[in-house]
């Protein structure tokens, strides 16, 4: 594995000051320089939840200082095909998204760092290795 692909449930908690496993491994990474990215979608997810324009300022600030995944069209086959198996499996993801950030991991052979049970679920049915 290359480093770490953080999810969108990482970076609330964090910037949030919510300690959990997830917020503080994450809190690791960035201490000891470990390299990491970030799915454009948790750029959209967290620039849209901003409680107000100073906080998005802020968060776009950051944001675009990190480096950003983004998607091409084979990610986009992969994520809709892989939401389809979860539901003939009887897995409902709550969000797409979590399907293109999952695709993502996979495709750039990142260890996904998230706080979302859609990602348990999901890499029951790929190869996806996720931590904590």
């Amino acid at each position: 594995m290359k480093g770490y692909l953080v999810d969108t449930s990482v970076l609330i908690d964090f910037f949030r000051g919510r300690e959990n496993p997830p917020s503080l491994l994450f809190e690791e990474i960035l201490k000891k320089d470990l390299p990491f990215a970030l799915p454009i979608f948790t750029y959209q997810e967290l620039l849209q939840g901003s409680r107000d324009e100073r906080e998005y300022q802020t968060l776009h600030d950051y944001l675009v200082t990190q480096p950003l995944l983004y998607p091409d069209h084979e990610t986009f086959e992969e994520a809709a095909r892989l939401f389809y198996r979860a539901r003939k499996q009887g897995i409902t993801l709550r969000s797409s998204i979590d399907a293109l950030i999952a695709v993502t991991a996979i495709q750039h052979e990142l260890i996904l760092l998230h706080n979302d049970r859609d990602f348990r679920h999901i890499a029951t049915l790929v190869p996806l290795v996720t931590a904590p």
